[in-house]
């Protein structure tokens, strides 16, 4: 029998009895009978060591089967599946021991759950282990800059555009393209030609920027790919010269990273992951730098487990809308949707006119741009799908 039917594409009835038995493992699936080749009995091995209660522990620092594991899954899996591997080996084997060994970390498949674990090991690791950490972490991120940089940059660029026009401008300031669009309506047969009643244009670019970004992170455990992301997508904005981008991190402290935004590995390596959380003084922090508040875009992200005074995030929050800065609440910024967070928070910040849900990094570059060009960040939250958190009741 075929492993599947042609005409129907169903799976044969050897196939399912190989696909029980690897589902079972060996001891519950030994009525089978199934015989499984060589590789299959390396998947079946590299389960059952992680999946198996009784072989639990297996994977021990000692053992030198620990590359050879990360080597099997990485063969057998798609890298989607070897990453959620690596998380479970982490979290039931405790692996994270394991990540001293530089052999050990060169077999591992980066992604962003293995950035976060390495940041939060940093001050464990040292010499050799450190700089092939600090390999990983760059691999990742020049990873995630390939894919993010450009429909950020696009965004951005696009949103500032758009906000940036003049309509008086000086002939040689003038836009054709767009001028021409905008007249068509005017075009005279006779003369085979346009008439210009609405000209378009850029204006003379001041030399300072045309706004103000500050991205404000919780450096919190629970926020740790959030870090990671927000630190690629600050040293995108860093590079754009129509954009002034501050990255501030906090704990019960707070620490300016922006003059470090060229180098996002640099930055990952300086933050603090895990601690108390004050977000009223970061808050502050950040207001203290305002000084073009209508130009001006603050995103806060955090879980808003306020460690601080509460009164005074809320006060600080409301004199920052109140003043015309574009604020808004992420509880994550990351690919895993919102983690627990303060509801009831979240709730009186919504109702002072800071929208707080959680974005992916996919939609952050069109989030940018709707909050560059002031549009309603809650409605354009529901336009994508995104659940706001309600404001609270007056």
């Amino acid at each position: 029998m075929s492993e599947t039917e042609p005409a129907t594409g169903r799976v044969g009835e050897a196939e399912r009895l190989r696909r029980w038995r690897l589902v079972l493992g060996g001891g519950a699936a030994e009525g089978t009978r199934v015989r499984l080749s060589e590789r299959d009995l390396r998947l079946d091995r590299a389960m059952g060591a992680l999946y198996d209660s009784d072989r639990k522990g297996s994977l021990d620092a000692s053992a030198p089967s620990v590359p050879r594991w990360l080597g099997d899954i990485r063969d057998c899996f798609p890298a989607s599946v070897v990453q959620v591997m690596q998380r479970d080996a982490f979290e039931r084997l405790d692996l994270k021991r394991m990540l001293a060994e530089p052999e050990m970390l060169e077999a591992v498949q980066p992604d962003v759950n293995l950035v976060s674990t390495l940041i939060s090991m940093r001050s464990l690791l040292g010499g050799r282990t450190r700089e092939t950490a600090r390999l990983v972490v760059g691999r990742v991120v020049d990873d995630l800059m390939k894919r993010l940089e450009e429909p950020l940059r696009q965004a951005v660029a696009g949103a500032i555009d758009r906000v940036s026009i003049n309509r008086r401008p000086r002939h040689a300031e003038i836009d054709w393209n767009r001028t021409i669009r905008a007249n068509l309506r005017h075009y005279q047969a006779a003369y085979r030609t346009i008439i210009p009643e609405t000209r378009l244009g850029h204006g003379r670019r001041s030399r300072g920027s045309l706004k103000d970004m500050i991205l404000c992170i919780d450096q919190s455990g629970s926020m740790a790919n959030s870090v990671v992301y927000s630190s690629i997508f600050g040293a995108v904005m860093a590079s754009l010269p129509a954009v002034s981008t501050r990255l501030v991190v906090f704990d019960t402290a707070v620490v300016d990273l922006s003059d470090a935004m060229d180098d996002p590995v640099e930055v990952l390596f300086s933050v603090q992951l895990g601690g108390g959380t004050d977000i009223n003084r970061a808050v502050s922090y950040c207001a203290a730098r305002i000084t073009r508040p209508e130009d001006t875009v603050m995103v806060l992200i955090s879980d808003l487990y306020e460690g601080g005074v509460e009164a005074g995030l809320l006060a600080q929050a409301q004199r920052l809308v109140a003043s015309g800065v574009q604020m808004m609440a992420l509880l994550a910024l990351s690919d895993e949707g919102a983690p627990a967070y303060d509801r009831a928070l979240a709730a009186r910040l919504a109702a002072l006119g800071v929208p707080a849900f959680a974005c992916t990094p996919d939609l952050f570059p069109d989030l940018m741009a709707a909050a560059i060009r002031k549009q309603d960040l809650t409605a354009w939250a529901a336009q994508a799908g995104i659940a706001v958190v309600p404001a609270a009741e007056p």
